[in-house]
Order: structure tokens, then C-alpha cells, then sequence
């Protein structure tokens, strides 16, 4: 009879575990994201708190970095689990080529958003164009980042050079327009989604310009591949005197080639299901959609992404 009791017992457990129940086991959810200051944080917060209502065995955590580089970095080292980061930093970790050593296994889940290119001066300035910061003291984005990336480039491409043309400063959005509040820099570039909580605050307390750098859009195509396309930043966004174009970049949300299959399903699903939520966080996440989120060239799609989109598809 004791043995009898014993196998219903175990099979109930299978059961429960085969339903979700309270048999299945945690897992470490690590979202590394960027400053405290950006986008990818108030998302990943979003992200953090929906699996915590939804996915009841996912463990969460949000941590702050310097953004695109570092998060490709670690997630390819298993120190991440999913990461915000710019398409122009992933291709370069997924094929291999400087600032990584080697190719870093990072796959996409979805593209989420486009970065836009800030690059701000106070509304005095004389700066009005690139090569007129020459010379300046000039923040290039935190160490690490994607803004750093594409700050470099763009400096490259004017005919600046990034490393002696300019007195370099590396600095988090929100450090960077404190130092440009406080006259400790004369401009300073971040890559990020609108509006950008630091530059929308820094608005607020002093007058601000951003400078057009749309001439650029074609250089770049033609010297780093073409994931650069030219937008407009409208003079709302920040109180601008008018809109000013610029240069945007996709965002991908990326995994470890060997995250398990139904954890990146879940995680996927999880984008679409909970938007409305995750735009409460920022509402960049109102921009997700399922037909632009599958181009995230040149990173495949991780086999659990694919699984929810042609589930979705067959849905309507």
C-alpha cells in the first residue's frame, strides 16, 4: 500500500511539474542593460518586473553597465543572461572583429527600437558642426558602450581624430550633462532611445542644441556597413528650437547561443504579451512589433524567438 501511495505521489509531481506548477525549477535571469540615466534601464526594469509576475520561476536582476560592448561581453562569457545593445556593436561581437578579441556567441531574441544619435552643446555654443570640436573637451559615451562606438566613427569620419583631435572624456549620459551643465565639457554624444531622461532633465535647467549630423549618414554605410539610417529628433522631444536630424541605429535584445530553447520562447513571448506593461517602463517599448522585431542581421535569431514568432504567425 506504501509503495502504492508513493508512485500516485510522484505522479502527481510530474504532473504539477509538466503544468508549471511549484515543481519547476528557479533560474538566474541576469538583464544587463546601460546607465542608470538611458532607455535600456527603465526597459530592462520593465522586462525585470513583468517576469517576475509572469514567469514565477525566472529570478531577475537589472544590473547597470556601460552598454552595447560590455553587455555583448557579458552575456557571451555567461555573466548575462539577456542584454540591451546596438546593431553596429553585435555584428562586430558576432563576427569577431575589434574592440572583441574573438566571436562572442550571442544570438537575438528581437529588435526593439532605434537608437537615436545625440550630440549635444549648450545653446550658445560655437560648435555647429563636427569638425568644430576640435580641440574640445568632448564625452564619448561611457566605456564600453555603443555610443563610444558610433562617437568614434563619426569623429573618424569628419576627419577628427578620436584620439588626439579631441581632449576625451568618458562618461555615463547623466555624468556627461551634469559636466556640460557645469562647463566641465563643451558637448558630449549618447546614443539612445526618445527621450532620453538625462537630456530631457539637462533641457530643463539650461537652453541646449543638438547638432545635425545627417551629412554623415552615407560615410558611415560606406565605411562600417549599412545599419546607420538618417531620422528626426522633433523639436518636442526636448524643447529644441526645431527638429534636427541625426543618424539612428537599431537596438537588438540578445542571449547566449546556449540559452535553453523554452527559456528564450518564454522570454520572447514575454516582449509581446506584456508591451503595454513594458511601455509603462518607457515607451520605446511601444515600438516592438513582429515584423520588424526578425531583422536583426547579421545575428540569427535564437531557435526559442523563432518557435514564438512562427507559433504567433500561424495565431494571426
Amino acid at each position: 500500500m506504501r509503495w502504492v501511495t508513493a508512485v500516485v505521489a510522484a505522479g502527481i509531481l510530474a504532473v504539477l511539474a509538466g503544468c508549471g506548477g511549484a515543481a519547476a525549477a528557479p533560474w538566474r535571469l541576469v538583464i544587463a542593460t546601460g546607465g542608470r540615466e538611458g532607455v535600456y534601464y527603465a526597459y530592462g526594469q520593465g522586462i525585470a518586473k513583468a517576469a517576475r509576475e509572469r514567469l514565477p520561476e525566472a529570478r531577475p536582476q537589472v544590473i547597470s553597465t556601460g552598454a552595447s560592448v560590455e553587455n555583448l561581453r557579458l552575456v557571451g562569457e555567461g555573466r548575462a543572461d539577456v542584454a540591451f545593445t546596438l546593431a553596429d556593436s553585435a555584428a562586430l561581437a558576432f563576427e569577431g572583429r575589434p574592440p572583441f578579441a574573438a566571436r562572442e556567441p550571442v544570438v537575438a531574441l528581437a529588435r526593439l527600437y532605434e537608437n537615436y544619435t545625440h550630440l549635444v552643446v549648450p545653446a550658445d555654443s560655437g560648435i555647429r558642426r563636427l569638425p568644430d570640436l576640435k580641440g574640445r573637451v568632448v564625452s564619448l559615451g561611457a566605456a564600453g558602450s555603443g555610443t563610444e562606438l558610433i562617437a568614434t566613427r563619426l569623429l573618424t569620419v569628419a576627419g577628427v581624430d578620436p584620439k588626439q583631435g579631441v581632449r576625451v572624456r568618458r562618461l555615463q549620459v547623466g555624468d556627461a550633462a551634469d559636466a556640460l551643465r557645469g562647463g566641465h565639457v563643451d558637448a558630449f554624444f549618447f546614443s539612445g532611445g526618445l527621450p532620453t531622461g538625462a537630456i530631457a532633465d539637462l533641457a530643463r535647467t539650461i537652453p541646449i542644441r543638438l547638432i545635425d549630423l545627417s551629412a554623415y549618414v552615407e560615410p558611415l554605410e560606406r565605411r562600417y556597413r549599412a545599419f546607420y539610417e538618417e531620422r528626426s529628433i522633433l523639436a518636442s522631444t526636448y524643447g529644441l528650437a526645431g527638429q534636427v536630424r541625426t543618424i539612428s541605429v537599431p537596438n537588438y535584445l540578445v542571449v547566449n547561443a546556449s540559452m535553453p530553447e523554452e527559456r528564450a520562447y518564454r522570454l520572447t513571448r514575454l516582449l509581446f504579451t506584456r508591451r503595454d506593461e513594458l511601455a509603462a517602463a518607457h515607451p520605446e517599448a511601444l515600438h516592438l512589433n513582429r515584423r520588424s522585431a526578425v531583422s536583426t542581421y547579421p545575428l540569427p535569431l535564437h531557435p526559442g524567438a523563432v518557435r514564438y514568432y512562427r507559433e504567433a504567425k500561424r495565431q494571426g
